[in-house]
């Protein structure tokens, strides 16, 4: 009796090494992707924070702030991804990246504007650096709290501006 060799052959092996690696390339860039997005929105969050002091600064002063110090913040704001939040104008956070960030984000800028309704509701609009200035502020009509909308470099850094959090895309 005749006995045959069970197993793979070599080609085989071949072709299945092949398709995990096309796989690969097509799954690695997309999870750091994601990644970064995660890293950038370490920055929105701890922008957030910065927003709510500043709305009731301004809600019980009718003051618009300039700086952290004039919110009575001392420390500064920052996180794993993120270098520094701060008010760098009135009525304008600037959300810097860099630390242990991606590289491609690394000395990145969001700057987040306030903006005031006309029933008196404060609503914050990031810009990246994509948008031009006259769109930010409307629809529906909003006015800038204190100092016009400035462009962030996040865009630019990140080349396609994917890295971007949803709500400035």
């Amino acid at each position: 009796m005749h006995s045959t060799a069970e197993g793979f052959t070599l080609i085989e092996l071949m072709i299945v090494i092949a398709i995990i690696g096309i796989l690969a390339m097509i799954a690695i860039p997309v999870y750091q992707g994601y990644t970064i997005q995660a890293e950038v929105s370490e920055g929105t969050s701890l922008a957030t924070g910065l927003e709510t002091v500043f709305t009731d600064y301004y809600d019980e002063s009718s003051v618009v702030a300039k700086t952290n110090a004039a919110l009575q913040i001392t420390q500064t704001i920052a996180g794993e991804y993120v270098t520094s939040v701060a008010l760098s104008a009135p009525g304008q956070i600037t959300v810097a990246y860099g630390g242990k960030a991606d590289s491609h984000i690394t000395g990145g800028t969001v700057v987040w504007t306030a903006y005031q309704s006309a029933n008196g509701d404060i609503s914050w609009v990031c810009n990246d650096g994509t948008s031009t200035t006259s769109a930010i502020s409307g629809p529906p009509a909003l006015t800038p709290v204190g100092a016009a909308a400035v462009d962030g470099t996040l865009s630019s850094a990140a080349g396609d501006g994917g890295y971007l959090p949803p709500i400035c895309r």
